[in-house]
């Protein structure tokens, strides 16, 4: 559900970025999606949290204005290390949540409420939706569209022209390269949530591992995104410079292409550290492929960068 949520926003805020730029959007929709987060305490059906997971779903469209923002702050030369970093950190933050939230917040708010774990897991979810809150305060207030402004005071003063959200999502829809990166994502990005939800059950039941050590084997495969993703990037970058858009192209299609042959050689191991060791270079060309493929997405139709973005990032 929360991944519906996800995808359904990824597709819609796309066009609105090319209109009013990245600045609102992003503090509006981390402003909106903390409200149910704080509110998970208050489940007590699983129609509940099902419900509000589809709210909070809604912050993972805040990945099209981060890789917007970042492609229209930096330039050709760096845009593609610039995005990558910006989505790997993004997606690391999800399993450093994980780690402080589990290990750190839980524990501590045991103790405040003397052991009782009803309490300490239905409160512990306000520390994330204040951080969320603070964050879209300062985004909005302290931040720029773009590096000569904010878009309403360019379109006040004639330096950008107004921009349809429709017409830019049509324009970006019904160009065919867009939906060819669509697959392309959805054969990186898609392939790390699939490792995600799959990889500590895989490593239980395939070797035997206990949940808490299975489940820190699978971390891996997220810790990875500290760099790996960026690499991809700044390969893209590399390559760009020396062959330009063919470069670039090049760098995603061999990572790709490693990415495909490593998930064959992953599924077929026999031994944990084998499996492990594989697991590590998978992720790190999953990785770098989605890092390559924001590189080349600023650059299929600049006006519409926005609604491609949400398109391709739906994909994923």
């Amino acid at each position: 559900v929360g991944v519906g949520g996800t995808i359904f926003m990824r597709f819609l805020l796309g066009p609105f970025c090319d209109k009013v730029g990245a600045r609102v959007l992003f503090a509006v929709v981390l402003g909106a999606a903390s409200i149910p987060t704080a509110c998970t305490g208050l489940v007590n059906s699983a129609t509940g949290l099902a419900i509000l997971r589809l709210f909070i779903g809604i912050a993972g469209g805040t990945f099209v204005m981060c890789q917007y923002w970042a492609s229209r702050m930096f330039t050709k030369e760096v845009v593609g290390t610039a995005n990558a970093l910006c989505g790997g950190w993004g997606n690391l933050g999800g399993g450093v949540t994980q780690l402080v939230m589990g290990s750190a917040l839980f524990p501590l708010f045991k103790v405040i409420y003397n052991d009782d774990s009803e309490k300490a897991w239905r409160t512990v979810c306000v520390v994330p939706s204040v951080v969320a809150a603070i964050h879209a305060f300062c985004l909005y207030k302290f931040s720029d569209d773009a590096p000569k402004g904010n878009y309403s005071e360019l379109k006040k003063h004639g330096v950008m022209p107004e921009v349809s959200a429709a017409a830019s999502f049509r324009s970006g829809a019904i160009n065919f390269n867009t939906w060819i990166l669509f697959i392309q994502y959805a054969c990186c990005f898609g392939v790390e949530l699939t490792m995600n939800n799959a990889a500590a059950l895989y490593f239980k039941d395939e070797f035997g591992q206990s949940t808490e050590s299975a489940a820190a084997i699978a971390s891996i495969f997220g810790w990875m995104n500290l760099f790996a993703r960026g690499l991809g990037g700044f390969f893209s970058d590399i390559a760009n410079a020396k062959m330009g858009m063919r470069g670039r192209l090049w760098t995603q299609t061999i990572f790709l292409a490693c990415e495909g042959a490593l998930v064959l050689i992953f599924a077929n191991s026999n031994s944990l550290g084998g499996a492990i060791v594989i697991m590590v270079f998978f992720s790190l060309f999953v990785q770098a492929a989605e890092g390559s493929s924001y590189g080349i997405v600023p650059y299929v139709d600049p006006p519409n960068t926005g609604s491609i973005s949400g398109i391709v990032g739906a994909g994923g």
